[in-house]
């Protein structure tokens, strides 16, 4: 047994990857008017559980912040992308373009004391869990403003509620168990959300991850973005079972559009209920897709075809889908459409010229947030034996 000294350590350890900060928020008025929409009968596919309601039932100005939400996450990956393109942005650069409707309707189905962990295709959640776009921006320039802690780098830490950037493919997934053990631990009624691609379904640590979810009745959600490529490999090339949402075995599961962000809120507001109720962990498969490549460094169309990647734009674009809906509901008219997506283009564009102004990091920032106060060293070593840098 522990001693009560050792279970109130642990316990002060838990509290500080689970304690919340203030993200956006989208909680809407008693008096905002409902409004009921019908999902597709296809939107979802159930594992071993009850497929959600395909009745959806949101205030008006919640369906017009998705939207809104969804509009200005892909004015910055298209911000992102030329950033890249001018050699602004260095190394490693991976956009959600076509994906946004996951981290939108998730974030609406969530609360700031539930939490989310995903890897390195991660400026949209980071923008939905409260992330400016300037913090944004200036983070994958490697600028002072980026948000993580002010550094600049490759956004690889965020707040106590959005643990992301993982570069390890899969390595999100059991850490995202962890933050759930502490959740019970606490007794808090919330969920972990841990996102991992299709291509890393496959790791031994996902499965493990699973196991000890259930052992142990976890409220962990683990959600497999399918996006059908990993890398350039398609999915059915990499994986002997592409039903991702069966993969969990004694774990129930949940295949859902994720290219209609309205599937997806309800999708994740009934794994958070379920979760939370003390049923255990749950899987969900957002079936979605990405329109450019794996990274900036891929052009996406030597393992797909250009008519493949049209027909998606065309005829599964998770805005132009919302879009439709709000127009032919009479939520909002066309000119205030418009009028959305031109305050969406004006707020990026000033980001970007906001990220761009931040100046880089001072090299003494190499030596900060590494040693606890009071125990650093009085060097770092450089590249080469006789190297040594004194700040």
């Amino acid at each position: 047994m522990l001693s009560s000294q050792k279970i109130s350590l642990a316990k002060v350890a838990a509290r500080a990857f689970i304690t919340p900060l203030t993200v956006r928020t989208f909680a809407s008025s008693a008096v905002a008017r409902t409004v009921s929409l019908d999902l597709h009968k296809n939107s979802f596919e159930t594992y071993n559980c009850d497929a959600p309601s395909l009745e959806v039932k949101l205030p008006k100005e919640e369906l017009v912040r998705m939207y809104q939400s969804m509009v200005v996450m892909r004015r910055m990956e298209m911000a992102s992308d030329g950033l890249y393109k001018a050699k602004l942005i260095r190394g490693f650069c991976h956009l959600c373009t076509g994906q946004e409707a996951v981290a939108v309707g998730m974030e609406t189905a969530l609360t700031a004391e539930d939490k989310i962990i995903t890897a390195y295709r991660c400026h949209g959640f980071t923008y939905m869990r409260g992330g400016s776009i300037t913090s944004i921006l200036a983070e994958l320039l490697g600028r002072k403003a980026g948000i993580s802690g002010g550094k600049g780098g490759s956004m690889h830490m965020f707040t106590p509620n959005f643990y992301g950037g993982n570069g390890i493919v899969g390595a999100q997934v059991p850490l995202g168990a962890g933050v759930a053990f502490a959740q019970k631990y606490l007794d808090k009624k919330a969920a972990t959300f841990s996102l991992y691609g299709d291509g890393a379904s496959n790791q031994g640590q996902v499965f493990e991850a699973y196991n000890m979810a259930k052992l142990w009745d976890l409220p962990a959600v683990f959600v497999c973005e399918n996006n059908r490529y990993g890398m350039g490999t398609a999915a059915n090339r990499s994986s002997a079972n592409t039903s991702y949402f069966k993969r969990g075995d004694y774990i129930p599961g949940l295949k859902v559009n994720g290219m209609d962000v309205l599937a997806v809120h309800q999708a994740v507001a009934y794994a958070k209920e379920w979760t939370v109720s003390g049923k255990g962990p749950l899987l969900l498969e957002m079936e979605t897709y990405r329109y450019g490549g794996h990274s900036m460094s891929d052009p996406g169309t030597t393992y797909r075809t250009r008519e493949e990647i049209q027909h998606m734009r065309s005829n599964n674009d998770p805005i132009t889908g919302l879009k439709q809906r709000l127009l032919e509901s009479n939520i909002v008219t066309e000119d205030e459409l418009k009028a959305i997506d031109k305050a969406a283009r004006v707020e990026v564009d000033k980001a970007v010229e906001e990220a761009k102004a931040s100046p880089e990091p001072e090299i003494s920032e190499f030596w900060t947030q590494i040693y606890k106060k009071g125990t650093e060293v009085p060097y770092v070593r450089g590249r080469e034996p006789e190297e040594f840098h004194r700040y």
